[in-house]
């Protein structure tokens, strides 16, 4: 039996002039588990995302995070709940170290303080905190080399990490394998996977072998309004889903 979902969303819609990006959607998205949103482009599928994460405001509807209505509030608070968001265009800061990445990202939770010694003990914290994350994801060997020198997988694993520097219960990643070589993208899947197993994970992605194999719920986008939801075996087998977006296979 399902508990309360962890997000959800009620008739939430997004108008720009006379085009309706996101039409009425209703979405329950369950704690640990890989819940992906797939649709042709053009779909809405990162309207939703920057609907979630509060970079827009919905034209109507309303966004509940753990039962709290969460609907129009700015993206820095919804991220100290608990949500936290990859982009398609990594974010990371290309100047600095691969651990100083995750570890500015780590120090942004930390209350500010004007004693010296907390200071330095909070930095020890972040510090700890970034070489635990850069093991996790794989890149603890890399982790003095300036971060923009990485291949361009690495710097996607990266922004990863960034994100979950910021103790999210919610991780949202926007086609997190766009671009990615066979290697890479089983190194993200298989990190994908492993972040799910404490984490509530929200996938865009256009890779359908990726979305398949390691989603729990599927919902199916098109023209900004849900055409089907469920379980990969039950989204193979819509004709609305296939017609759409899986091209009838």
């Amino acid at each position: 039996m399902q508990t309360q979902p962890v997000i959800e969303t009620k008739k939430l819609s997004k108008d720009f002039g006379a085009l309706r990006a996101v039409n009425e959607v209703d979405l329950k998205v369950y704690s640990r588990q890989i819940h992906s949103i797939i649709g042709p482009n053009g779909a809405g599928k990162t309207t939703l995302f920057n609907l979630l994460t509060g970079f827009i405001d919905p034209t109507r509807g309303e966004i509940f995070f753990k039962g709290e209505n969460i609907t129009g509030l700015p993206p820095h608070i919804i991220s100290k709940k608990g949500l936290a968001r990859s982009f398609q265009i990594t974010s990371i800061f290309p100047a600095l170290s691969v651990h100083e990445n995750i570890r500015v990202a780590a120090q942004s939770r930390k209350k500010e303080s004007y004693n010296l010694l907390k200071n330095f003990n909070r930095l020890k914290e972040a510090s700890k905190k970034a070489d635990e994350i850069l093991e996790f994801i794989g890149l603890i060997e890399k982790k003095k080399i300036i971060s923009r020198t990485l291949p361009y997988g690495e710097k996607r694993i990266l922004d990863i990490g960034i994100a979950l520097a910021t103790n999210p219960e919610v991780l949202l990643l926007d086609e997190p394998v766009a671009g990615l070589q066979s290697g890479d993208l089983q190194w993200m899947m298989h990190l994908i996977e492993e972040i799910s197993k404490t984490l509530t994970v929200i996938l865009i992605d256009h890779n359908i072998d990726l979305v398949i194999s390691i989603s729990h719920t599927i919902t199916v986008l098109n023209q900004g309004g849900v055409i089907a939801e469920g379980t990969p075996v039950e989204i193979q087998k819509n004709e609305r889903a296939q017609e759409a977006y899986l091209g009838g296979q």
